[in-house]
């Protein structure tokens, strides 16, 4: 080999000579030089002292690991391995130089090898047989310009991930539904994306999804923008999305919702245990690189269980074409998974042949999902010019529906807004009959209108789909609790969450739903659940303080209210528990700070506090405030424990029907 410091080094058992064969033809092809002695006469003080020089220049060592390198005691190769294991403690950690391929199924807990080769993320090559992925990323790698993220799974495992900083719309929604006031949202995202959890852990609670997958389930990980100048992450992300969509049509598929799988977006975690974590069995990952109109989008179907790959492949197409590659890599995915072949794609207005109007689709998506004010006014100026290029385009519509319905709830709460959203969503509709996100949005609107009968209408038809969707399940639960069925509404949020287990304020719902029953032990342990995925997680010490409170636990209650993350959903719980504790001027500075700083979006709250203090008169007082505001809180009404003893007056029957719900 030429003296190169962009070199890599192979080292490998002679057993598995030929799979080193195949590794180092494949990387060459790639245009990448490689280091691969054939020489079955090893050893010697040339050898040696080539050997020391090649491992101290090279740019990667990759160590070939097998059941051979398992049960071989001696040989050259772990000469080989101690002298890249010494040389890798003086590189930074940020720096990959390790890069171990196993060439079987050889574990790699408890693998006889040095300590720096297990604390780099494995690549399972089975036989040797090299992925276009795999040499993308070595040659990303030598460039020295590798992206943080598990595209970038070359990298050591302890290498630091950014903060992730996007929010996806559905949790949005679903604060909405849960009557969130918006500086408690604000907190919750911005709480989020300066300290996420370095790995998700959901602990087993009382009727949670247990962390297993079928062989048929499937995790989509945000694909990496590897593009020259790395700013083509809306891009990169538009088409996991729209991956994730695409195979969430396939009832044959278990498919995560994106909430959970961009959960370890900049990390890199094993896949052993994201796939846990998730409840999956097969993961894909791959890369976007994208130069004006022209694209290279790598992609690769993991099996989580022992790490090989199902199926990869490389796409260097035209922008116009993206949307054939989408459905090419989600056809690959359910041949290698052997699922049943996906529906057909009905010809809609779902795609554009105009490039510069999908690419300003995509970034106004991109800042709408960030769900703040700012970013969501951003994005609604780019759908708009979308929109202006190609006013056909469903997608295009609806997501600016999305955008003017999170201003009418979090932003300027004008009526013009809502009207927009209405109308963008029929554009959307008119265009698209058949759009699965439209008919989600209708549904979620007919929620905060409270027409009832629409909302039934549209979850029902989705769920007769065979939609594997976390938000349909999740916004049945919440209509079942707004008709009183509590029981059912445990049920679909169980089921959500098995779509969707790192969604905090899912399992916030769930514990809500079994306050409702009663279940105080089940209530805990979901919202503990939340708070292990999120300590920031907003409502959750509430709960648990709730359940303090109605065992007569008084001062574990207020230990609770103090760590409440939402400022007035703890401001409502101390003031309930000074009450209960006889301090009436302590629970009255409570309420009293309460109203002053959130009568105009915690109404419920503030009637709950009043309920539970006995005050009636004032409790319906701010019910019909809160009706008059429309507060998204009241639609668990007919099933809140915190009103129950209003059920019985009249008032209570009127406030039911003013909002379209069955007395």
């Amino acid at each position: 080999m030429a003296e190169s410091d962009k070199a890599v080094f192979l080292s490998y058992a002679s057993e598995d000579a030929e799979a080193a064969a195949r590794i180092c033809a494949g990387l060459r092809s790639a245009g990448i030089e490689v280091w691969f002695d054939q020489s079955e006469l090893r050893g010697g003080d040339s050898w040696d002292h080539n050997i020391r020089k090649q491992i101290r220049e090279c740019a990667l060592f990759v160590p070939i690991i097998s059941a051979h390198t398992q049960s071989r005691p001696e040989g050259y190769f772990r000469l080989e391995w101690d002298l890249a294991d010494q040389r890798s403690h003086m590189i930074v950690r940020s720096k990959a130089f390790i890069v171990p391929v196993c060439v079987d199924r050889t574990p790699d807990k408890g693998a006889e090898v040095p300590e720096s080769f297990i604390k780099a993320q494995w690549t399972r090559l089975p036989d040797g047989a090299t992925t276009p992925a795999f040499c993308e990323r070595v040659a990303i790698l030598l460039s020295g310009t590798e992206p943080k993220g598990r595209s970038a799974q070359l990298a050591p495992a302890h290498t630091a991930p950014p903060a992730h900083r996007r929010l996806h719309w559905g949790m949005v929604i679903l604060l909405i539904a849960l009557g969130l006031p918006t500086v408690s949202i604000i907190g919750w995202v911005v709480s989020r994306s300066v300290s996420p959890p370095a790995t998700p852990k959901v602990p087993a609670a009382a009727g949670a999804p247990a962390a297993t997958g079928t062989e048929k389930s499937i995790a989509v990980l945000p694909f990496v923008d590897m593009s020259e100048k790395r700013d083509q992450e809306y891009f990169s992300d538009g088409l996991s999305e729209e991956l994730i969509d695409h195979l969430s049509r396939n009832p044959d598929l278990k498919v995560i919702a994106r909430t959970s799988s961009f959960a370890f977006k900049g990390k890199n975690e094993d896949i052993r245990t994201i796939a846990q974590t998730l409840g999956v069995a097969n993961l894909l990952e791959g890369s976007v690189r994208k130069a004006g109109s022209e694209l290279k989008i790598t992609a690769e179907l993991i099996r989580a269980a022992d790490g090989v790959h199902l199926w990869s492949d490389s796409y260097e197409r035209h922008l116009t074409d993206v949307f054939k590659v989408q459905e090419e890599i989600a056809a690959a995915v359910v041949k290698g998974l052997q699922a049943k072949l996906l529906p057909p794609v009905v010809d809609t207005h779902s795609s554009t042949k105009n490039v510069d109007a999908y690419g300003l689709y995509l970034r106004g998506q991109y800042f709408v999902r960030r769900a703040n004010d700012a970013d969501v006014e951003q994005g609604i100026a780019i759908l708009k010019q979308a929109i202006a290029l190609e006013p056909d385009y469903a997608p295009a519509h609806l997501e600016l529906a999305t955008a003017y319905l999170y201003i009418w709830t979090f932003g300027r709460a004008d009526l013009k807004s809502i009207a927009s959203a209405h109308e963008e969503l029929n554009i959307a509709l008119r265009l698209d009959p058949q759009l699965p996100a439209a008919r989600f949005l209708r549904a979620n609107m007919a929620i905060v209108d409270w027409d009832w009968a629409a909302a039934k209408s549209q979850l029902e038809q989705m769920r007769a789909a065979g939609m594997h969707d976390a938000g349909v399940l999740i916004r049945s639960g919440q209509l079942a609790r707004a008709f009183g069925q509590s029981e059912q509404a445990v049920d679909y949020f169980i089921q959500g969450l098995k779509l969707d287990p790192l969604a905090v304020i899912y399992h916030v719902q769930l514990a809500m739903a079994y306050q409702a029953l009663g279940r105080a032990a089940d209530c805990r342990a979901a919202a503990e659940t939340a708070l292990s995925i999120s300590p920031t997680t907003v409502k959750a010490h509430l709960m648990i303080g709730l359940t303090e409170l109605d065992a007569g636990h008084l001062d574990a209650a207020r230990a609770q209210m103090e760590q409440e993350n939402g400022e007035y959903y703890r401001l409502e719980g101390l003031s309930m528990v000074a009450f209960a504790q006889k301090r009436k001027e302590e629970s009255d500075a409570a309420l009293a700070k309460l109203i002053s700083s959130y009568q105009d979006n915690a109404g419920v709250q503030i009637a709950q506090v009043y309920a539970y203090r006995a005050e009636r008169d004032k409790a319906f007082e701010w019910l019909e405030r809160s009706i008059a505001q429309k507060d998204p809180g009241m639609v668990n009404l007919k099933t809140d424990p915190l009103l129950a003893n209003l059920r019985s007056d009249p008032r209570f029957k009127a406030l039911l029907r003013k909002m379209n719900l069955p007395v």
